[in-house]
């Protein structure tokens, strides 16, 4: 039997490179829509300014989304997904398509 330890577990890293609450439904905005400044993913996810701008500078380290800010006035500055997360797109949709799953059995009781 192999023994795992939080270091060597290959799924507890994965997971802790996601977790926390808005992790996820950032990367499934992201792959939905593409890349999208900062005021559209607020609105798409309902998250507050200091929310969305920790998890997103914790993201971007790393290397779950890409930030590249344009030298212009007013500033505008774009996020989207990097390799690393877009290896994630096919989990990330299952994931989703598993919610929706979970959701309409929900209005079924």
């Amino acid at each position: 039997m192999i023994v795992f330890t939080d270091e060597t577990c290959p799924m507890r890293v994965a997971c802790r490179a996601i977790e926390g609450k808005w992790k996820l439904p950032i990367l499934y905005v992201l792959c939905e829509n593409g890349t999208l400044r900062y005021n559209e993913l607020k609105k798409a996810l309902g998250i507050t300014n200091v929310m969305l701008s920790n998890t997103l500078k914790e993201m971007e380290q790393e290397g779950l989304v890409a930030r590249v800010q344009y030298n212009e006035i007013p500033p505008r500055v774009e996020y989207s997904l990097t390799e690393v997360s877009g290896a994630l797109l096919p989990i990330v949709q299952a994931f989703c398509a598993w919610g929706e799953t979970l959701l309409s059995l929900e209005e079924t009781d």
